[in-house]
């Protein structure tokens, strides 16, 4: 039987088939006239375009890396700059920059292919601005203090230091050369890993090791640093800059400026005639000319350029550049208020009818404290107007003004808790007459009231801190004292308009209706400059800027020969020249003890800018548009620094320094711009306190938060009527918090030299 059901196979139907038919599925449907519409061709050219579509990004790419190759390793390439900064005292920098220098300079004495700087050990500032500009920065350690009885560390208190803020500020390729080593090749290759592993964990992972005793160890790095690819800061990036390799005075007459020369090749970008300029350390200007000079030091003998002028020092001009008027930026700094812009024009019959109807609806009487005027009585929040109007005549009959019957705490909505409230004081006072809070407290001396309230302070403050208590004065009433603040229903929810009573200062500064689509825009721009050519500079191209406008004093301290670091100008996106409020995201650096106060003055180090602020710090929160503002800068925890300052385009690193009476600026803080925002509110808290005296279950009478009876009837619809959720000890604390909008400081000086 299983022979006769045996498994018949189905024949091969291409078996007798054509050829072209069997590869009919393969022929395009368009050559035949036919489109084909089927889900296998449209799956077939969705693979198609995104093939495509990597293969134009992947070449984007690749003309991206090699336009960058060109220009940092191409015959018209800048010279790369070395920077050479001792880890510790030890570390002989001065000898191994010498060495170094005979090797990059041609035979002719002129630099070729690199230029070698030395950071000088102890100056901080003079380091972070070298760094500023390095290509590579080049840690020397010596070996004698990897090994050794009596060896000092490799890296002291000021090397630590200095990591820690090149750290902050973005390191561009670093790389190690370690000195002083013994002869033998088994020792040098020891010290070798040992100095790898010991300093692994404080520089990036692409960090080279280099040994750098004999000529054949530096012309090996020097050989090798040709050809290494460079890897720079990304705000660097984004802005073209000269560092100086010549700078001259050319005065104007009686003017009190001069125009700034300086010499140097242009990096990074293009750099056009139009543009704004900063001089570091020195402020904001324009530029009245760009001379494209000749190479004084080529790295190759490329065509020679047509020469337009030869000047009588022999520099010859390739080609020069003038500003449009119609162009160029203009160089504004801070904004010119309209002082008629607060003006109002003569009232209309329809204003004056309205008017007429709003005197009429305001002619009901609101529960107001004696003394509030109309604008505190807009922040009172009255939501039983139309309510209890019978219980508001007694209240003024009574107590000879009108009193606002809205509680601020949790209380009933019906008032059955207030007259509850009300009953029990007046029971009290009735019981206690003589001894009440105010009558003992206007029988007190002044001396014995200080006494009394440290006193209680000391006993019940033990351990708790309150950062905003602060403490209402004898001889000032506390509705003048704290006649700025106001109370809040919710922190996180009460609104407060950020254009209200805004301080003189706002109307100097900018705003962006849209800062992120204003900063695309922006960037956008710089692009543009490296596509063209016209009254551009071009990136590599030896060039001298004419910087127009600038203090003579100014000039002459950049040129003075005591000067230990070279001149940077660096271009200005637009905008960056103009004053905002500008909001940083700030650390205290944990090397600096002394306590860093709100609005004092200190140095940011913000990109190639260097400035004076007095920063107002302050508190993060991210489900809400109101921020605290706090007092001192703390260790361990991040917070807000906001300042009036130049706007700048993130992302940028920000290093704050400190001024010491006779003494280098230490490092006092590290961050990044966070945003520019004019109108981020930052409210300053303070608590008032008081102290329960006499309590009976859920109601209690408190004193010592005001000394004056005018100030209860001030406060009294804020705080005088507060229901408890829990029984109230005698060692408790009544706080009544108050808030009022906080500013940074205009500064005196922005820039110092």
């Amino acid at each position: 039987m299983a022979g006769g059901r045996a498994q018949v196979n189905k024949p091969h139907k291409t078996r007798f088939a054509s050829k072209a038919s069997r590869h009919a599925h393969k022929i395009d449907k368009v050559r035949t006239g036919k489109p084909d519409t089927s889900h296998r061709a449209a799956v077939k050219g969705a693979r198609a375009a995104r093939i495509q579509q990597s293969k134009a990004i992947r070449d984007k790419k690749r003309a991206a890396l090699l336009k960058e190759k060109r220009s940092s390793n191409g015959p018209s390439s800048a010279p790369r700059v070395i920077v050479l900064v001792g880890l510790s005292s030890s570390a002989d920098v001065g000898s191994l920059a010498k060495d170094l220098l005979a090797f990059v300079e041609g035979g002719d004495g002129k630099q070729k292919s690199s230029t070698v700087l030395e950071a000088p050990y102890g100056d901080l500032t003079t380091c972070m601005e070298l760094a500023k500009v390095a290509d590579l920065l080049a840690f020397v350690l010596p070996a004698n203090s990897l090994y050794g009885s009596d060896s000092s560390s490799p890296i002291d208190e000021f090397g630590t230091q200095c990591l820690s803020v090149f750290r902050a500020m973005g390191l561009p390729s670093t790389a190690v050369f370690i000195r002083d080593l013994p002869e033998d090749n088994k020792s040098r290759q020891e010290l070798k890993k040992a100095a790898t592993s010991f300093l692994s964990v404080e520089l990036p992972e692409d960090c080279k090791f280099y040994l750098a005793d004999t000529k054949d160890d530096l012309h090996k790095f020097v050989w090798l640093f040709k050809e290494q690819h460079l890897s720079s800061p990304h705000w660097r990036n984004q802005r073209p800059y000269v560092m100086s390799e010549q700078v001259s005075i050319n005065p104007d007459d009686n003017t009190g400026l001069c125009t700034l020369l300086v010499s140097g090749y242009l990096r990074a970008h293009n750099l056009s005639v139009n543009q704004l300029v900063h001089v570091s350390g020195a402020g904001d200007f324009q530029l009245g000319q760009i001379d494209v000079l000749k190479d004084p030091c080529p790295l190759s003998e490329r065509k020679s350029s047509d020469v337009m002028e030869t000047e009588e020092n022999g520099i010859q001009i390739v080609n020069t550049f003038v500003p449009d008027p119609l162009n160029q930026e203009p160089l504004l700094v801070e904004n010119v208020p309209d002082p008629l812009a607060g003006e109002q024009t003569w009232p209309t019959e329809e204003d004056m009818e309205a008017h007429i109807n709003n005197k009429h609806k305001k002619s009901v009487k609101r529960k107001l404290p004696r003394g509030t005027s109309e604008y505190q009585a807009a922040w009172i929040v009255d939501d039983t107007d139309d309510e209890n109007d019978n219980s508001d005549n007694e209240n003024q009959a009574g107590s000879g003004m009108v009193i606002d019957e809205q509680d601020h705490s949790d209380q009933g909505s019906d008032g059955s808790d207030i007259d509850a409230v009300s009953h029990f004081t007046e029971k009290f006072d009735a019981e206690t007459v003589g001894d009440t809070e105010m009558a003992d407290e206007e029988n007190l001396t002044k001396d014995q009231i200080e006494a009394e309230i440290k006193k209680i302070k000391e006993a019940n403050a033990d351990d708790e801190e309150f950062p905003d208590e602060v403490e209402t004065p004898l001889d000032v009433p506390a509705k003048k004292r704290f006649a700025k603040f106001r109370g809040l229903k919710s922190f996180r929810t009460s609104c407060w308009d950020p254009k209200e009573s805004l301080p003189p200062e706002y109307a100097r500064i900018f705003a962006f209706d849209n800062f992120t689509r204003t900063q695309k825009h922006v960037l956008a721009k710089i692009g543009e400059l490296d596509g063209g050519t016209k009254d551009c500079a071009q990136a590599g191209s030896y060039v001298r800027l004419h910087v127009k406008n600038v203090p003579t004093e100014i000039a002459s301290k950049l040129c003075h020969p005591s000067r230990r670091i070279p001149v940077v100008v660096s271009g200005l996106l637009q905008h960056e020249s103009k004053m905002s409020v500008l909001h940083f995201s700030i650390k205290k650096h944990d090397s600096y003890e002394d306590p860093i106060k709100s609005k004092e003055t200190l140095i940011f180090n913000v990109g190639f800018r260097q400035f004076a602020a007095r920063p107002l710090f302050s508190s993060d929160n991210i489900n809400c548009n109101k921020h605290k503002m706090e007092r001192f800068l703390h260790h361990g925890r991040f917070s807000v620094a906001s300042v009036y300052a130049p706007i700048c385009f993130p992302p940028l690193p920000l290093i704050v320094l400190k001024t010491r009476d006779g003494e280098q600026p230490a490092i006092a803080a590290v961050g990044s711009l966070k945003s520019v925002d004019p109108d981020r509110i930052i409210l300053k808290k303070i608590v008032l306190t008081g102290y329960p005296q006499r309590v009976s279950k859920l109601k209690a009478i408190v004193r010592y938060m005001f000394h004056n009876p005018d100030d209860v009837k001030w406060f009294k619809a804020s705080a005088m009527k507060c229901i408890f959720n829990s029984s109230i000890q005698q060692h408790d604390t009544v706080c009544m918090s108050l808030y009022k909008r906080a500013y940074p400081k205009w500064p005196e000086q922005l820039y110092h030299v």
